[in-house]
């Protein structure tokens, strides 16, 4: 992994690269800026780094003692491939303030096998959840 690195410094974050990002992702398309760092500035953020460059993101919605909602992992494309999505999320699950947690959580459409990697499974019991999901909240 040569160089690479992850922090939860949350001056590392290179707001600018990973607002590019995740505003382009399926799963954030076209955030708003104001709430793209009212949800950083909320959560737990891990910042992936190659020497003086972010190349990945991961944040955590926790409260630090039972629960915890995985969001925003990304690699970027140029440095896929090379097991580093797996080093971030071992910085995640094994982050001191996360451990215990009674539940985590998170909602992906293509990354399954990198999660199961790390304990996750579908829902067991996905009678007992319900969502409040609007879609389309950015677009208006």
């Amino acid at each position: 992994m040569g160089a690479c690195f992850v922090t939860t410094d949350p001056a590392r974050v290179d707001r600018d690269l990973t607002y590019e990002f995740l505003s382009q992702s399926y799963w954030s398309k076209g955030i708003p800026r104001h709430v793209f760092e009212r949800a950083i500035a909320n959560s737990l953020c891990f910042s992936l780094y190659d020497g003086d460059s972010q190349i990945g993101f991961a944040r955590v919605i926790t409260d630090h003692a039972t629960f915890a909602y995985l969001a925003d992992v990304f690699v970027l494309p140029s440095h896929r491939g090379r097991g580093l999505a797996k080093l971030l999320m071992e910085a995640v699950v094994a982050h001191s303030d996360l451990q215990g947690l009674r539940r985590w959580v998170l909602a992906t459409r293509d990354a399954h096998g990198l999660y199961a990697r790390y304990g996750f499974t579908p829902l067991q019991a996905p009678d007992r959840f319900m969502e409040l999901w609007d879609p389309n909240v950015y677009q208006r």
